[in-house]
């Protein structure tokens, strides 16, 4: 049964990603989904209880793997843990800025207070980010790599340095492609500050 249930679930994933690209985030109806599928409204809704939980998991499943695999490259036991950080914050940067995380990101603040798309967004995107780099602020402290600090602050703080330089511009649209030296520019820059505040000083013999 459960075999059959999951079936049924990535055969509704699939037909909402074909129309969600056919029509749109806004244009698409759980009608047309429902029609293109087969079977009833109720079963449907069964699996996915509205358009934005359907579309966050339509997003999820192309992003999830790589999403994932920034955080697990990452070593916070590392040695010379700016450069482990460095590595982080080019694979972080690189896959937030990719063409479709970043149209995604612009969809959940464009649609913020009219859907649940922008909460869904923030718990289960941005808020799992904040954990996972928590997690390796935790063990790189724990270590002696870093300074004792709150590892959740230090996290934000790092994520937020890594992108104070983009921000700005992929808020209001202005953001081009970035490349992959202004990725490397931008992260140099960011992880530099990051460590003069949460770095272990040296001590001088």
């Amino acid at each position: 049964m459960a075999k059959k249930s999951d079936t049924k679930r990535q055969h509704i994933l699939s037909v909402a990603a074909q129309v969600f690209q056919e029509y749109g985030f806004e244009r698409t109806s759980m009608s047309e989904i429902c029609a293109r599928v087969g079977g009833s409204k109720a079963t449907l809704y069964n699996y996915f209880p509205s358009k934005d939980e359907l579309f966050f998991e339509v997003m999820t499943l192309s992003n999830n793997t790589e999403f994932e695999a920034v955080f697990r490259s990452t070593d916070p036991a590392a040695d010379d843990i700016a450069a482990s950080l460095r590595d982080f914050g080019r694979r972080w940067l690189t896959f937030l800025y990719s063409p479709n995380v970043k149209a995604n990101r612009h969809l959940a603040i464009s649609v913020s207070g009219r859907s649940d798309l922008g909460r869904l967004m923030y718990e289960r995107g941005v808020l799992r980010g904040q954990d996972l780099a928590a997690d390796l602020i935790r063990t790189a402290i724990g270590l002696g790599r870093l300074r004792q600090a709150d590892p959740v602050v230090a996290s934000r703080h790092l994520l937020s340095l890594l992108e104070s330089e983009l921000m700005e511009r992929f808020l209001f649209q202005l953001l081009g492609e970035v490349s992959e030296e202004e990725i490397k520019q931008v992260t140099d820059r960011a992880i530099d500050v990051f460590m003069a505040a949460y770095g272990v000083p040296c001590i001088k013999r």
